[in-house]
């Protein structure tokens, strides 16, 4: 499996490929990390992760095994970016608001 392709879901096993980790890693990090990665299930139970639990596990492989955090200096990590992403988030449904009620201006005028 390669990291260019474009898959919706992605086994355990694809996922320690794509990191370059064991299975039982992936599986611990899941667990660890379950606020922010939520792999889905299939019929036999396994799981199933999602292109954005991919990202996730990325970031946790990054900040564990690059920059040498602990599991809660990763947890706290995640969070601060998470309400990072989530201001964005705001900031830019705030700016199509605004662009939408000028845009509404500009044809009654």
């Amino acid at each position: 499996m390669e990291e260019g392709d474009k898959k919706y879901l992605y086994t355990i096993g694809e996922v320690a490929d794509i990191l370059g980790e064991n299975v039982s890693l992936v599986r611990f990090w899941s667990n660890e990390f379950s606020r922010f990665i939520k792999p889905q299930r299939n019929a036999k139970g396994n799981r199933l992760f999602t292109r954005e639990d991919l990202e996730v596990m990325r970031q946790i492989h990054h900040l564990v095994k690059v920059e040498g955090l602990t599991l809660t200096g990763t947890a706290k990590r995640l969070r601060s970016e998470r309400r990072g992403e989530m201001d964005r988030i705001k900031v830019l449904d705030s700016l199509r608001e605004i662009r939408q009620q000028l845009q509404e201006v500009r044809s009654s005028l």
